[in-house]
């Protein structure tokens, strides 16, 4: 049978009032009472409706999608291996296969030896539609692998533990967890952090090896809902770091990692507004903190008085310091200057000796990849531009020269010089200078099809890096544009302030104002423009299409945050309370209340033209839950007045990235620019 009338969602009323003000909702019903377990038989014909309508519309694009497909395959080498790095008594490394979905991770004795395969992903996913790896950890002994692996997308991860000489698992296994995976006390204990019913990581506990799951310990434990807790070893592996966040306050403990059960260390009790992480080296304690200037300084303290914190870098309005890392004979400082990715080796006995790592290109992003050992005199780096492959680096201190050691290898060929990689500043509509990184051929003439790409929030820098599947349409005649827009920390902790709470509409603004000015500048048309973002950068493009829907020819929002009203009133949500720093407490706040509904996508919707329009979503998806993008979609069919694509398709059996695999991820992008290059009409 084909299908000829997409689905229309049954409208049934429902309201509720806050702050005086009565909110009415049709399509809440979408929401499964019995979340996350959802099984309501009209909540699953529904979406089963649309995904049914996404098939019958999509058919057409079938060859379009497979040619997409099949070039975008065509770049990634099959068999793939990473550069080794030596990590203790060992060589360890990460192998794909040709054909492969999931990778292989090996490792080799230094000494000499065989190569020994300590975890098989494509073995663990065998029969599961979706698979992730989460936590890997070798303990310090290099006799056993702690790893944790989600098989359904709900971010639950189940942890276990490998006996690396025998290859058989222990029978300690962890499920509901959602964390690293850090071994303490001689190889005896593992520290993790199991997600509550809420998704929220409130807890570290250890387990210790061989004993039964209620005779763990919670070593710590955090009351406020809005936080989260992690853990990781310092950098000399002689501290387990505990630390404790939501998006703008944190807090920090020590423990011995030989003596976990040992009386917690605090660094300093937290205070509004204050974020901190700390390393330790020796007695000193590293801690890198926003108290005294938003964009971070470097401080120190003796162990002893641990918040006596001595400034040994200043915060800078001119370098924003993104983070540090400590060797046993120097240390690393990663930050942007002008938006730009700058790495800085300084020395203990004298930190104002500043020695850059200097990088060819005028744009790009790098930064310090896998360093586990504390002892190196070589450092292994990342790096990348929109026009050059990623690329592995060591960085010889003493000498101060890069080695290349692997550049990404594209199998069906590519030449970086047919490309152009640009840095435009775009003013937006308050005169402030919006970053925007654009790729295109260099035969591209005059105006053409742009595609422009947001996020714009959490302070998440969107980097100027490569992509080869970004090459299908680049090579099909667009320009390729990020957009820099507030709401990220691209230029600093001030740019990420100045999009979001009460200034998040800066955000929607300057990506509207982005495109306007690349159409100034000739490079599109008004209608020319595709558009794409997911989670967060799905509510901008929900935003958009609501301020501006005539700008667009296509928009696909993945997984997009659109009903961010009703949302950020549930607090029984897994991610509310860590989120009302980022976005306003609408609950306790009529004036975050008032704001958020006039941005809110889904309860601005109207009655107007809007542009052709590919939703994703996920089933399991624990971030951005599967209804908001389902009532977001029922909404805009009820009341849009034009006759342009409106997609959805929902993952039945993954959560927020979508499908898992290298493959498997790939026939969604082609599904994503096949519809791109449908709706603005362009070849091929």
């Amino acid at each position: 049978m084909t299908l000829t009338t997409p689905p229309v969602a049954a409208k049934i009323p429902s309201s509720a009032t806050h702050h005086g003000i009565t909110v009415t909702d049709d399509y809440a019903w979408l929401r499964d009472p019995g979340y996350p377990e959802v099984t309501d038989k009209a909540v699953l014909s529904h979406l089963e409706a649309e995904n049914a309508w996404f098939e019958a519309r999509m058919a057409g694009q079938k060859d379009r999608i497979d040619a997409l497909f099949k070039e975008m395959r065509a770049r990634i080498k099959e068999a793939d291996k990473s550069v080794p790095q030596k990590d203790g008594d060992y060589l360890y490394w990460i192998e794909f296969e040709e054909g492969a979905e999931y990778k292989k991770w090996w490792r080799r004795p230094v000494a000499g030896g065989e190569d020994q395969l300590i975890l098989d992903e494509v073995a663990l996913a065998e029969g599961h539609e979706y698979f992730r790896l989460g936590a890997i950890s070798v303990s310090a002994n290099g006799k056993m692998l702690a790893y944790s692996v989600d098989d359904n997308g709900s971010e639950r991860f189940t942890a276990r533990i490998k006996d690396l000489a025998t290859g058989e698992l222990l029978a300690d296994e962890i499920p509901g967890t959602l964390s690293s995976l850090v071994w303490v006390a001689g190889d005896k204990g593992l520290v993790y952090s199991l997600a509550n019913e809420q998704w929220r990581t409130d807890n570290a506990r250890l387990h210790w090896l061989g004993q039964p799951l209620d005779a763990d310990i919670e070593l710590y434990h955090e009351d406020d809902e809005g936080f989260r807790v992690g853990s990781s070893l310092s950098a000399n592996e002689e501290w387990l770091i505990i630390g404790s966040s939501d998006h703008e306050t944190s807090e920090v403990r020590l423990l011995p990692a030989a003596d976990p059960l040992a009386v917690p260390l605090l660094v300093k009790p937290r205070q509004t507004g204050v974020e901190y992480d700390v390393d330790l080296h020796g007695q000193t304690l590293f801690i890198h903190a926003n108290d005294s200037h938003e964009n971070f300084r470097l401080a120190t303290a003796p162990l002893t008085e641990p918040g006596d914190w001595t400034t040994l870098i200043e915060g800078s309005d001119a370098f924003y310091l993104t983070g540090f890392d400590l060797f046993a004979d120097f240390f690393v400082i990663e930050g942007r200057r002008a938006g730009l990715d700058q790495i800085e080796v300084r020395y203990y006995d004298d930190p104002a000796r500043v020695e850059p790592i200097v990088f060819p290109e005028a744009s790009y992003s790098a930064g310090l990849g896998d360093n586990p050992e504390w002892a190196v005199s070589t450092l292994r780096l990342s790096y990348e531009s929109m026009v050059s492959p990623a690329s592995v680096l060591d960085y010889d201190v003493a000498a101060r020269t890069l080695t290349t050691l692997k550049v990404q290898e594209i199998p069906s060929g590519y030449d970086a010089s047919r490309y152009v990689t640009e840095r435009l500043e775009i003013p937006a509509r308050d005169g402030t200078p919006i970053p925007v990184s654009v790729v295109m051929r260099k035969d591209r003439v005059g105006s053409g099809p742009l595609h422009l790409y947001g996020y714009g929030a959490y302070g998440i820098a969107i980097e100027p890096g490569f992509s080869t599947t970004r090459l299908s349409l680049v090579d099909r005649g667009f320009a390729y544009a990020i957009a820099h827009i507030r709401g990220g920390d691209d230029l600093g902790r001030a740019w990420y302030k100045a999009g979001k709470l009460e200034r998040r509409t800066n955000t929607f603004t300057d990506f509207v104002d982005v495109a306007k000015g690349l159409i100034e500048r000739g490079l599109t048309e008004a209608g020319r423009i595709s558009i794409s973002g997911g989670s967060a950068g799905g509510e901008l493009m929900g935003a958009v299409i609501n301020s501006d829907p005539a700008l667009w020819g296509a928009v696909v929002a993945h997984v997009p945050f659109v009903d961010v009203l009703a949302t950020m009133l549930d607090p029984t949500l897994p991610l509310t309370p860590g989120e009302w720093p980022e976005w306003g407490n609408p609950i306790e706040d009529k004036a975050a209340f008032e704001l958020i509904r006039s941005y809110s996508p889904y309860d601005q919707v109207r009655a107007q033209a809007y542009p052709p329009l590919l939703v994703t979503a996920g089933l399991n998806d624990p971030r951005v839950t599967y209804w908001e993008p389902a009532k977001w979609v029922a909404k805009l069919r009820e009341l849009k007045t034009d006759s342009n694509e409106l997609l959805l398709k929902t993952n039945m059996g993954a959560g927020h990235g979508g499908k898992s695999g290298r493959f498997e991820s790939l026939k969604e992008t082609a599904e994503e620019f096949a519809f791109i290059l449908w709706q603005l009409g362009v070849d091929g």
